[in-house]
């Protein structure tokens, strides 16, 4: 696709977001979803006019992956509030490691017996399929929140568990992807776990390393726009050195980074406005390239797969949450999570750009790589569709719009 067919794509895609975001508010629909929907129609009647929109699964995923994604993850840590995020960060831990990881399997297990074909659908396809099932991304319920008045904890909970989630499931996925495609030779679960470490934890260190240099070289900085150049440099530079120097979770890294400047900076300034204009630019576009890479074959096709992912999330998922939540303030001493809390988090654990993300980096060398992308789509749809437009009367319903 030429530079100018791709400009006047992008230009095109966010004069759309900007028209739909009132209509959204109207209709008391997320925007991420009106977005989805109106990408999907422009997709369509471009085909019927004859027209090719350029958008492939390779291109697109390295648009979301090395240019949105360090955008998303650093914009979310940056802003937010590091020491609510610390008073909660042994629950929050607690539900974006142990029991992702808990509902990475448990959604792999279901997937695998509900699909019921082992030479089609082997049990490292369910793996796969459970790890990019796992990465939550509540972007539209954390809105709603802000709007409705919610408590700041149980925002925090939910944007939290995303914001550390999303690396856990990266990484996890990095290593079933390994072991799916060989390409690090013969893999023992041993080894899977020594990877996994390694990646992640790396991931951590370089992050650390990156944001405290940077934080230092912003406290002899007065200009507000040459930080914000520097929060930019960091986010980009620190991914890019993860992954493609160190080999560790870029991820990670950003997330680290962003954390460790997020600390000292200013309350409200051009910083910080220059990184959720950032966001919405990334958020609009990946949700509009998600409606334009959807095909008709994929409901046709692969309906039932789909339904068979949504139900092996939505179980996992309450498994999690209403099982081992509860005994969260009895094993340790945090905080008790009220059961209005669990419903709400339950219900508002959307799936997201991390999901697409990961699914469209699938190679098509592995066989079953088209029923693992049309799962994830099913899955996203819901909860943009379904979840996310019934959280509302779920708060309504416990007063948690009263900040309670």
């Amino acid at each position: 696709m030429e530079t100018p067919h791709v400009i006047f794509l992008l230009t095109g895609l966010l004069v759309l977001a900007i028209v739909l975001q009132p209509l959204a508010r109207r209709l008391h629909i997320p925007l991420t979803a009106l977005l989805v929907i109106a990408g999907f129609v422009a997709s369509e009647l471009m085909v019927l006019a004859g027209m090719d929109t350029g958008v492939r699964a390779g291109n697109f995923h390295d648009l979301v992956f090395y240019v949105f994604l360090p955008i998303l993850i650093f914009e979310s840590a940056y802003n937010i509030d590091v020491r609510l995020l610390f008073r909660n960060l042994l629950p929050i831990l607690f539900l974006a490691i142990p029991l992702m990881l808990l509902s990475a399997l448990l959604t792999a297990a279901l997937v695998y017996a509900g699909i019921a074909h082992p030479d089609g659908f082997p049990w490292i396809a369910a793996l796969l399929t459970g790890a990019l099932l796992s990465a939550t991304d509540p972007v539209a319920v954390v809105a709603l929140f802000r709007e409705m008045g919610v408590s700041k904890r149980l925002g925090l909970l939910l944007e939290g568990e995303s914001l550390f989630n999303d690396a856990t499931a990266i990484v996890l996925f990095g290593v079933f992807l390994a072991i799916a495609t060989g390409a690090d030779g013969p893999m023992t679960w041993t080894d899977a776990a020594a990877h996994f470490s390694r990646v992640f934890f790396g991931g951590m260190l370089a992050g650390g390393v990156a944001g405290f240099v940077m934080a230092i070289v912003m406290k002899v900085i007065n200009d507000p726009v040459t930080r914000a150049v520097v929060t930019v440099i960091t986010a980009y530079l620190s991914f890019a050195i993860a992954e493609s120097l160190l080999h560790v979770s870029g991820v990670m890294a950003v997330l680290v980074a962003g954390l460790v400047l997020g600390r000292n900076r200013e309350k409200e300034g051009f910083v910080q406005e220059l990184w959720e204009f950032n966001a919405w630019i990334a958020n609009a576009l990946v949700f509009l390239l998600v409606g334009v890479t959807i095909t008709v074959d994929m409901f046709t096709e692969r309906w039932l797969a789909m339904l068979i992912g949504i139900a092996g999330v939505i179980i996992a998922r309450a498994i999690g949450i209403f099982t081992f939540v509860p005994l969260l303030s009895r094993i340790l001493p945090v905080e008790a999570i009220p059961r209005s809390y669990q419903v709400t988090m339950f219900w508002g654990g959307l799936r997201g750009a991390v999901t697409l993300a990961l699914a469209l980096s699938l190679p098509t060398s592995l066989d079953y790589w088209w029923t693992i992308q049309s799962i994830a789509f099913g899955v996203v749809l819901f909860t943009l569709f379904i979840q996310a437009t019934t959280v509302g009367p779920l708060i309504r319903h416990y007063n948690l719009n009263k900040g309670n």
